[in-house]
């Protein structure tokens, strides 16, 4: 009895040790993370639903949680505090951009990378991100390129459903649109099916398996555009 009560005891410490230099390891890989990130770049997280409970924007806010714990300049917005008319060219011939428009433009301006967690509606994209893109893109200073605040930046997606895919077909569309206007698109995506039970009330994803995917996203998204940062 005392002999096995004594391997109990070497296996709860040994456990217990492991334990601890998992979480030293995690918080050293956290440290180099930001310590690497001498010019560290400007990184924003979005959902393409303005719904109060998305999803979507859940598994965004919590991207950009992730994001801020490894030392990244981070900043979260709600797409619903720029509510845009429908996209339409006479409207803009007459009146020009939407102050929304283009507040939404420098805000993608002022940042290097940006992630958008993006619902699927009949396998496409949401109408609300899709036109806030179109506004984005459309010029208002003279002379200004096309697609100005899209050129080399960029892009990690992600989509999470209540449905048993992801909301992963809606990622497709939207990245063909998006590789076609000078986005440089991270090939790691995350796509979160059953989604409902992977969120607590609070918001968090508190599935670990899922919360482990969307981390090593984020990593690879902060590494990726910081290294290009860098080497402008």
């Amino acid at each position: 009895m005392k002999t096995i009560n004594l391997m109990f005891l070497l296996l709860v410490i040994t456990f217990s040790n492991i334990t601890l230099a998992a979480e030293k390891l995690k918080t050293n890989n956290t440290k180099n993370m930001a310590s690497h990130m001498h010019n560290k770049p400007k990184l924003l997280f979005l959902a393409g639903s303005a719904r109060k409970d998305s999803v979507n924007k859940m598994l965004a806010h919590n991207a950009f949680e992730i994001a801020k714990a490894a030392g990244a300049d981070v900043t979260f917005i709600n797409l619903k505090d720029y509510p845009l008319p429908i996209y339409d060219g006479d409207l803009e011939s007459k009146q020009g951009l939407p102050k929304k428009a283009i507040a939404l433009k420098k805000i993608f301006a002022d940042h290097d990378a940006i992630f958008i967690a993006s619902p699927e509606y009949n396998s496409s994209i949401s109408p609300l991100l899709k036109n806030t893109l179109d506004w984005v893109s459309r010029s208002n200073e003279e002379n200004e390129p096309a697609n100005r605040v899209y050129n080399n930046k960029v892009v990690a997606l992600g989509s999470a459903s209540p449905g048993g895919l992801g909301g992963g077909r809606g990622l497709v569309p939207l990245q063909m649109m998006l590789s076609n206007i000078g986005v440089i698109i991270l090939p790691k995506k995350i796509s979160i099916s059953k989604a409902y039970d992977k969120f607590n009330k609070e918001g968090l994803l508190i599935n670990v398996e899922n919360y482990q995917e969307l981390t090593a996203v984020v990593m690879d998204f902060i590494r990726i555009t910081t290294a290009i940062k860098n080497s402008l």
